[in-house]
């Protein structure tokens, strides 16, 4: 089976949810090492992350602790160790994609859970005479359950296990190492004998990497990422690039042009990439082995990027589904006529929307100067109510962004800061109302 790697990729690169691509968003601070923002130290702050790679990495206490706490230090401990795997003091090649995206999918499970937590103590609280309970749950063996019953080495394990299982198909068929041969039992293995697919409808079942090894069906991101990890144990450097709506992949060479050579019907680069290099439509049939050399190649930092910008762009997607067309940035280009009051903000799935704002986080992480990025995280506290971050986090932004741009931010900003007046005031006890006007 031929592996298709059709995927939105350009959300990286360029505004996020608006169309045409800026390649040169982040290029003159693609080298500037990573810094914290007056944000994201109160982000810091509140998910009380440490900063320390000692502390970072070491395990969460659950002794003597509730569910709903102990699920709290999870959060705070993957963010943390996210963190520390990205660094910008680390090498880019030292970097383990698998491990980054699983500390994701750590935090995403905790999240899950500490959700799934206060709706029980909540449900108990309404009961009349009912004690809130940590009963039935084991906390000396969450943190291996957490991720689906396994930790975040057991996860690894399985990537090996894969690549242990070309080994053995390279030698039952009793063939050579030609890098040819290497790409087809990858292929045999991870899309037949495992039956590993792309799913027709993306959610977050296929969007984390521990489901998705588990349940074989994921994103073609992720299916990238899971063919990377398994021929970079095989010792095989596989790189990649985004070509229009294409994440491309192929192994590392000196002579591209081998790479196109038709061989029983398909070129290196068809076997690896499948379907969306016959496609007419898409930009990769256009390829050659001269355009491919032209290429910007991803670093490990840039395709965790690529998956965070999917990340968000899928939760804000079903944060949204009940309000057709709407845009993160809408509520900028209408501010002379909207009243831009907290009761004109449109009701969002609140789990989804705080999925997605905990993706953006992590992106801005890679990405601090991205003013783009930046833009569309204020905008998303905006929904999500949260004004003063909202306020920081555009204003932060239009120090970055174009003049033209900086200029539309400017008046909702302002209102934004009478929302927070509003909201301090009503919080205070006080009777009445302020007009946003």
């Amino acid at each position: 089976m031929l592996f298709a790697s059709h995927m939105t990729c350009s959300s990286f690169y360029r505004p996020l949810f608006r169309s045409g691509i800026d390649l040169n968003v982040d290029k003159k601070f693609k080298n500037l090492s990573i810094f914290t923002t007056p944000a994201t130290m109160i982000k810091q702050n509140k998910r009380r992350l440490v900063s320390s790679p000692m502390a970072a990495a070491a395990p969460v206490k659950t002794g003597g602790c509730s569910p709903l706490k102990y699920y709290q230090e999870v959060l705070s401990a993957a963010r943390a160790n996210f963190t520390q795997e990205i660094t910008f003091q680390c090498k880019d090649k030292d970097i383990s994609l698998a491990k980054a995206l699983l500390h994701i999918s750590t935090e995403y499970e905790a999240f899950i859970a500490i959700n799934r937590e206060m709706d029980a103590n909540s449900f108990q609280n309404e009961c009349e005479g009912s004690e809130v309970s940590s009963e039935g749950l084991d906390l000396s063996q969450t943190e291996s359950t957490i991720l689906a019953g396994k930790n975040i080495e057991d996860w690894l394990l399985e990537l090996d296990v894969i690549a242990k299982e070309v080994e053995v198909d390279l030698i039952s068929r009793d063939i050579g190492c030609h890098l040819i041969e290497v790409l087809e039992a990858v292929n045999s293995v991870l899309f037949e004998s495992m039956g590993f697919k792309r799913s027709t409808v993306v959610d977050s079942s296929c969007s984390y990497l521990h489901s998705v090894l588990s349940s074989k069906c994921g994103s073609a991101i992720l299916l990238s990422i899971i063919y990377i990890e398994v021929c970079r144990r095989l010792n095989l450097t596989i790189v990649g690039s985004c070509v229009g709506e294409d994440f491309l992949i192929w192994p590392q060479t000196e002579t591209p042009e081998e790479l196109f050579k038709v061989n029983s019907g398909h070129s290196l680069f068809g076997i690896v990439n499948g379907r969306c290099v016959d496609n007419p439509k898409s930009k990769a049939s256009d390829l050659n082995s001269n355009s491919l050399m032209g290429l910007d190649i991803a670093t490990n930092r840039d395709i965790i990027g690529i998956y965070l910008a999917n990340l968000i762009r899928l939760h804000w997607k079903r944060a949204s589904r009940m309000t057709r067309g709407l845009m993160l940035t809408s509520p900028l280009r209408p501010v002379h006529d909207d009243k831009t009051d907290g009761s004109s903000i449109p009701l969002l799935r609140p789990q989804d929307l705080r999925l997605a704002i905990m993706a953006s986080e992590k992106l801005l992480i890679l990405q601090p100067h991205n003013w783009a990025l930046r833009r569309d995280h204020g905008m998303m506290l905006y929904f999500m109510r949260e004004y003063g971050e909202a306020v920081q986090e555009l204003s932060i932004c239009m120090a970055f962004a174009p003049e033209e741009e900086a200029e539309i931010l400017e008046p909702f900003v302002e209102k934004l800061h009478l929302l927070r007046i509003e909201s301090s005031w009503e919080a205070l006890g006080h009777k009445g109302h302020l007009k946003v006007t």
